[in-house]
C-alpha cells in the first residue's frame, strides 16, 4: 500500500492542478493524508469537491508547521510505502509509477529521490528557474537530496531518524534527507519522476524564500562554510576587485565581466535549454540580479539563524 501526504495552508489556487495531476496518475496512491495547517481560504472546499475522486482524508491541525504536519500525515496513514509532495506543484502522470517501483523492486531499497522542474508563468519565473534549479544532466544521484516535493520512503525508515524536524519550519526536508542518508545510506536516484514547480513570481518572494532558507541553515547548523565564503566574496574580494579597476587598466574591467559570465555559465546554459519564444532573451539581464539576490539574502537569513540556534539551542541535524 502506497500512502501519498502533504500538507497545506492557504493553497486554494495551487491545489487543483495538483489533484487533477493525481487524478492522472498511471500508478494511483492507495490514499492521500492532506494535514491542513489552518487555511483561511477556500482549500478546505476545494479538497472536499475530490473526495468522490480520490481518496482523499483531510485532517486539521492549525498553527502547525510543515514538519508537524508532515508527521501528522504520516503517522495517520496506513500504507508501508509513504509518498511526499507539497501544493504547489504539478506532477507527471508517471510520477508516482517512476517513485514508487525501486521500493517495490527491491526489500533493500530504503528510499527514492524523484525530480522537479521549473513550470514558469512568466519572464522573471522563467529566470528564476534557470538560475536556482538544476538540470537533471547537472545531478549526481548518490549524492542527490530531493525536496518533499518528490520523494518516497519506508515508513520504518522515516520512524528510524525521528521524522521530520519539527523544531524547523525551513530547510526541514534537508535535515530529514541527511540523516535519512546518514543511518540508511544513498537515496535511489528517480529522474523520471518529476514535480513541475512553480518559481516565484517576484524578487521581493524570491528574497523572502532564501533568506528563509538561510535562516533555517543557521538553526540547523548546515553549511556554515559555505556561507562563510559568501560573506568573504561579497565583502572583502568583490570590493578589492572593483578598487583594482578603478586603479588599473581599463581591460580589467573586461577580465571582471568575463568572471561574472563565468559565474552565470550554469544559469545561462540552463536558459538555454529551457528557451522557448522570445522570453529567453528578456530573461537573461535578469540571471545576474537574481544571482545576487539570493546571495544577498542568504546573507540576512543566515545570521538571523544562527541567533536563533543561540537562543533556543536545539539538535544539530546529525
Amino acid at each position: 500500500m502506497i500512502s501519498l501526504i502533504l500538507t497545506v495552508r492557504n493553497e486554494g489556487a495551487s491545489l487543483p492542478a495538483l489533484l487533477d495531476s493525481l487524478l492522472q496518475q498511471t500508478r494511483p496512491p492507495d490514499e492521500i493524508v492532506i494535514v491542513d495547517g489552518g487555511s483561511t481560504d477556500d482549500t478546505s472546499a476545494i479538497i472536499e469537491s475530490y473526495l468522490d475522486r480520490l481518496p482523499l482524508r483531510l485532517l486539521g491541525e492549525p498553527g502547525c508547521n510543515i514538519s508537524r504536519g508532515r508527521n501528522l500525515a504520516i503517522n495517520a496513514a496506513r500504507g508501508e510505502l509513504i509518498a511526499v509532495t507539497d501544493a504547489g506543484v504539478r506532477l507527471a502522470p508517471d510520477w508516482l509509477q517512476h517513485l514508487s517501483e525501486p521500493l517495490l523492486a527491491d526489500p533493500e531499497a530504503v528510499a527514492v529521490a524523484g525530480f522537479f522542474r521549473a513550470d514558469p508563468r512568466n519572464t522573471f519565473e522563467l529566470a528564476l528557474g534557470a538560475t536556482t534549479l538544476p538540470g537533471v544532466g547537472e545531478i549526481d544521484g548518490r549524492r542527490f537530496l530531493p525536496s518533499s516535493r518528490s520523494v518516497a520512503f519506508r515508513r520504518d525508515a522515516w520512524k528510524a531518524v525521528g521524522g521530520y524536524p519539527e523544531w524547523l519550519d525551513h530547510c526541514e526536508d534537508l535535515v530529514f534527507d541527511l540523516r535519512l542518508r546518514q543511518r540508511c545510506g544513498p537515496f535511489v536516484f528517480a529522474p523520471q519522476a518529476i514535480a513541475h514547480f512553480r518559481p516565484r513570481p517576484s524578487l521581493p518572494a524570491f528574497f523572502r524564500q532564501y533568506a528563509l532558507y538561510a535562516r533555517g541553515d543557521g538553526l540547523a547548523g548546515l553549511w556554515t562554510k559555505r556561507h562563510l565564503l559568501r560573506y568573504a566574496a561579497y565583502l572583502l574580494i568583490l570590493p578589492l576587485l572593483l578598487l583594482a579597476g578603478a586603479l588599473l587598466h581599463p581591460l580589467w574591467w573586461g577580465i571582471l565581466v568575463l568572471a561574472g559570465l563565468a559565474c552565470l555559465a550554469r544559469p545561462l546554459q540552463r536558459l538555454w535549454q529551457m528557451r522557448g519564444g522570445k522570453r529567453w532573451l528578456a530573461a537573461l539581464p535578469l540571471l545576474p540580479l537574481i544571482r545576487a539576490t539570493g546571495d544577498i539574502a542568504k546573507m540576512t537569513g543566515w545570521p538571523l539563524g544562527l541567533w536563533q540556534r543561540r537562543r533556543t539551542n536545539p539538535p544539530r541535524w546529525r
